[in-house]
């Protein structure tokens, strides 16, 4: 994962609860199959950073033994989920997640819903305006609208960050069922990632809290030097977190908008959503 405005600041982490544990154990004993999580470990050792790969380089990225894992790319290349580049002998995605990724933008309600909102506030803004949920106890971007200005923070979708820093992380902690959310606070070990990331776990408990009475988030510098995020919850039909929408600005820009005019706009366009998302369109959170 990476975030920046000019430079990049890491922000990945991965907290597990007790109760996350026993699932992966009960679900490996009973449903798992082992070339499939390989595969899938494969396909994840790509990255915005990491486009080509090799046969040593997977295996020790991914742990996975040669002989087993030349069996699995060549699977993988003839399904059409890899391509091979037969004078370098990296390995690359194929088209065919291309393929399968526009059937889910296609298909998935929540983008089908939220992206032309997304896309409103991107034109109103002219800002980055980004989807996240979260996955794997860390939020995940899933969808990103560029900004129209060449000083911009670069997110992208698959991002991760841990879901304690930045707004569109919080807003997702805030508001998620009470027994998860202390759950989650039990287990994290809350790490600097820059000047601004909040560590204590006594003023990261009044943010939560914060966040879910003014029904936003608001953070500055937290994950990212230089970038201002503002973030608002999105609801799914039976009233749970779902998602966040964010609209992240350089701090340097900031002082060209009406703050409290972004937050009126980013609110409507996440009640939008979350109305829309619900049979009857009309039930407000």
């Amino acid at each position: 994962m990476t975030e920046k405005i000019t430079g990049g600041e890491k922000g990945q982490r991965r907290v597990k609860t007790v109760g996350r544990k026993k699932k992966e154990t009960v679900f490996e004993k009973n449903y798992s199959i082992q070339s499939i999580h390989r595969a899938a470990r494969i396909l994840r050792a790509f990255s915005r950073e990491r486009k080509q790969i090799s046969l040593t380089e997977m295996h020790k990225i991914t742990g996975i033994g040669k002989s087993n894992l030349q069996r699995l790319l060549s699977t993988l290349v003839y399904e059409g989920f890899l391509q091979k580049n037969e004078e370098t002998k990296r390995y690359q995605l194929g088209l065919e997640l291309l393929f399968l990724g526009g059937l889910v933008e296609k298909n998935s309600s929540l983008l089908a819903i939220a992206v032309p909102v997304m896309k409103k506030l991107n034109e109103s803004t002219k800002e980055v305006v980004s989807l996240s949920i979260i996955d794997n106890n860390e939020r995940k971007c899933i969808y990103s609208l560029n900004s129209h200005y060449e000083l911009t923070a670069l997110i992208f979708a698959g991002q991760t960050s841990p879901l304690y820093a930045g707004a569109s992380a919080k807003v997702l902690l805030a508001y998620l069922p009470p027994q998860a959310q202390e759950e989650y606070l039990r287990n994290a070990a809350l790490e600097k990632i820059t000047e601004n990331t909040i560590v204590s776990m006594e003023e990261l408990r009044k943010e939560l809290e914060t966040i879910r009475r003014q029904g936003y988030a608001i953070s500055r510098g937290e994950r990212v030097r230089g970038a201002v995020s503002l973030s608002a919850p999105v609801f799914n039909p039976f009233g749970e977190i779902f998602a966040s929408v964010t609209i992240t600005i350089p701090s340097v820009r900031l002082e060209d908008y009406d703050v409290d005019l972004l937050i009126k706009q980013l609110l409507e366009g996440t009640r939008d959503i979350t109305n829309k998302l619900r049979p009857n369109g009309s039930l407000e959170h």
